[in-house]
């Protein structure tokens, strides 16, 4: 990631516009390589993220959630990485090899080439990099403190596979 984006920090976002200019922000800081693990319930955002984030890295495709497909590529409309947008989830029970169970997606640009953004990437995921950024949206502290809130806490921070 190009240290024009802060390693770590907390937003709260009040509209899903607001998530997608979040994830330009942010897919303007990636590079080839980086890992995005986005952690968050059912509804708080990670596809909608995904959509600006893809905007940001300026690929082509609609960003849709991969929960039925796994695993979407989106190549780059210019001279930048590709994405590679998944749904985790639906690896977890494999083989327990994470590169190999990406591998036997058949994508056809390299992990190396392309930014991976993992829904429901924890425990799994992580494993293919030496950092990866970890992603959380919370919908609940919100809700909470006002049930009619649209808004999301985003937290964010590089981490180390353990």
């Amino acid at each position: 990631m190009k240290p024009t984006f802060p390693a770590e920090g907390t937003r709260r976002l009040e509209t899903a516009e607001d998530t997608r200019g979040f994830g330009r922000e942010l897919g303007g800081a990636l590079e080839a390589g980086d890992v995005v693990i986005l952690d968050g319930p059912l509804g708080a955002g990670k596809t909608t993220l995904t959509q600006g984030l893809a905007d940001g890295l300026g690929v082509t495709g609609r960003v849709t959630s991969p929960t039925f497909v796994i695993a979407r590529e989106h190549p780059s409309a210019g001279e930048g990485p590709a994405l590679i947008h998944m749904d985790a989830y639906r690896l977890v029970g494999g083989s327990g090899d994470p590169v190999g169970e990406l591998d036997a997606l058949d994508l056809d640009t390299g992990l190396e080439s392309a930014v991976v953004v993992a829904e429901w990437g924890g425990g799994l995921v992580e494993q293919i990099a030496e950092t990866y950024l970890f992603v959380s949206l919370d919908r609940t502290t919100a809700v909470e403190q006002d049930p009619d809130s649209e808004a999301r806490i985003v937290s964010w921070g590089i981490r180390q596979p353990v």
